[in-house]
């Protein structure tokens, strides 16, 4: 850590975001751009902000070394002393072990907060000896503060205030599901009765091609019907503590990868491509099983934003204590103010022409991740589009 914070860059940093804010922007883009501040003011090896939910935290901004831990929940919350400082020997602090295999030293903490709510906390990694003085704790509680003040704002991050009561939100979900359910399933239905009822009524006057066009299109529309209901149903019985109830144990990634995407319509397999997939990764630790649902909803969801001649692609790869495997298309790109909302249950952006479906998807795979002790990020791709990461133990 140098002697003395930073200061020019400090003031540079409030002024460019103040100038964001004053102009009505003050979403995740601004956020990450005082994680950043914070990093290069204090020369951090890297930064991280974890917002609060209840009962846990999830890390939803990051740079430096803690890149890698974007989206991993948290179980810790900051809700002690205003800041705090952990050396790394330190056993027992989640914050101090979530960066690992950089040689860092000690990290600094700091809640953020708002006419008495306290959002999340923001927390820097260090690398250099000495403890860090007044001036460096006060730099983070100022900007810590001022990361409270954005979120006051409640303008395009992924907090909303206090849940609704427990009763209205379970009646409120309950009605959702309903309507989700009913209108995910009418489609396929739909479709397959009316090309029934055409095979049945005119199986003569089709001929030859029609009548396989029509079957061609049933049996689209019944693995769609499938799996929409593998979905529903899983999504259901996770409430209850079913999904991902299958041991976990050592498993081979990319063979699992491959067995999965083998397993994909059609359509989308030709889209795919397995990029880079080595073959002596490490084994991952987690539940085999679910990798081809999490593959699956994955991909589909990168082809319902891209366009049908883009490709989707797929690659895996390992750092200190996990492995990776990554989706990324070319498609629409996600919004930075969306990365976190992807992930809530029925939550749909603006698909333009492209069909929104039941919002449980990307609700589904980050349970799924989560069982296993994994955790995964979305996040705009360079050059346009999105990239889907997910991250699981080392075995």
């Amino acid at each position: 850590m140098p002697d003395r914070p930073d200061y020019a860059a400090l003031t540079r940093g409030q002024i460019a975001v103040l100038d964001r804010v004053n102009s009505g922007d003050a979403g995740l883009d601004v956020l990450e751009q005082l994680v950043r501040l914070a990093e290069e003011t204090l020369g951090a090896r890297g930064a991280a902000f974890a917002e609060y939910a209840e009962g846990h935290g999830r890390i939803i901004a990051a740079t430096g070394v803690c890149a890698p831990a974007l989206g991993r929940r948290v179980e810790h919350r900051l809700l002690g002393p205003r800041t705090l400082h952990v050396p790394l020997e330190t056993a027992g602090d989640e914050f101090a072990g979530l960066i690992e295999g950089a040689d860092l030293r000690y990290t600094l903490g700091a809640r953020c907060e708002c006419a008495g709510t306290v959002f999340g906390s923001l927390h820097l990694w260090f690398d250099t000896p000495g403890d860090p003085g007044p001036e460096h704790l006060a730099v983070v509680e100022l900007l810590a503060a001022f990361i409270g003040r954005v979120y006051h704002l409640r303008a395009g991050l992924p907090t909303h205030g206090a849940p609704a009561p427990e009763e209205v939100s379970r009646v409120a979900d309950r009605d959702l599901w309903v309507a989700v359910t009913s209108h995910e399933l009418r489609t396929p239905v739909t479709v397959i009765k009316g090309y029934a009822d055409t095979l049945t009524h005119h199986w003569d006057s089709l001929g030859e091609p029609g009548r396989r066009e029509a079957v061609r299109v049933v049996g689209t529309r019944a693995g769609e019907l499938a799996r929409l209901v593998d979905r529903l149903l899983s999504v259901a019985s996770e409430e209850d503590g079913a999904v991902g109830a299958t041991p976990a144990g050592p498993f081979d990634l990319v063979e699992a990868l491959r067995e999965a995407a083998a397993e994909l319509p059609g359509d989308l397999r030709a889209r795919l491509l397995l990029s880079h997939l080595p073959a002596d990764l490490p084994k991952a630790y987690g539940t085999r099983d679910s990798i081809a649902t999490i593959l699956t909803e994955l991909a589909t969801n990168a082809e319902k934003y891209s366009e049908p001649d883009s490709t989707v692609e797929v690659c895996a790869g390992v750092d200190d204590d996990t492995l990776r495997f990554r989706v990324s298309d070319r498609g629409e790109g996600i919004a930075p103010e969306h990365v976190e909302h992807a992930f809530d249950r029925y939550w749909q952006a603006d698909s333009g022409h492209h069909r929104a479906g039941a919002g449980l998807g990307l609700y589904l795979v980050r349970r799924l991740v989560e069982r296993q002790n994994g955790w995964v990020s979305l996040r705009p791709r360079e050059g346009g589009g999105t990239v889907a990461e997910v991250r699981l133990p080392k075995a």
